[in-house]
């Protein structure tokens, strides 16, 4: 069975708004538009520390962002897509007004790259691998997180 170019289209846009809401629920600091994307058994690799799996385990990471940057903004420089698989280059930017992985807040201005790597699934995000350039950010507010 083929696919029309009219279904690939719809495919293709429909899996591309689901991963740009995945984002906007950082931007617009609302945890609960996970619900809408991501698969019920979303894959996130890799957690991070004390992450719970699922669409559950990212609404406090998402809350935890909006605490440290409450202007946190995520910019999607890039998307390369086929169908079922989109990879992004974005960039996430705010002011540290919060703690953040035990650093207080500095104030400073600060931005981020981050890479990942999205499977999809009937428009649901099903797996992410993700890395996000955090040395830059320690760089950016002058110290790192305190040693365990």
């Amino acid at each position: 069975m083929t696919t029309s170019p009219t279904d690939l289209s719809h495919q293709l846009r429909a899996e591309r708004e689901a991963v740009e809401t995945l984002y906007r629920a950082f931007t617009e600091q609302n945890p609960d538009l996970v619900d809408e994307v991501l698969a019920p058994h979303w894959d996130d690799i890799p957690l991070a520390p004390g992450q719970g799996p699922g669409p559950e385990g990212i609404k406090p990471i998402i809350r935890s962002v909006a605490q440290a940057f409450p202007d946190v903004r995520i910019t999607i420089h890039d998307m390369v897509q086929e169908p079922g698989r989109i990879g992004v280059r974005a960039e996430i930017s705010g002011t540290h007004q919060g703690e953040l992985f035990g650093i207080a807040p500095t104030g400073k201005q600060v931005s981020f790259r981050i890479h990942e790597f999205h499977t999809l699934a009937g428009n649901r995000v099903t797996t992410t691998w993700h890395l996000e350039d955090w040395f830059g950010l320690f760089l950016q507010l002058g110290q790192f997180p305190p040693q365990a």
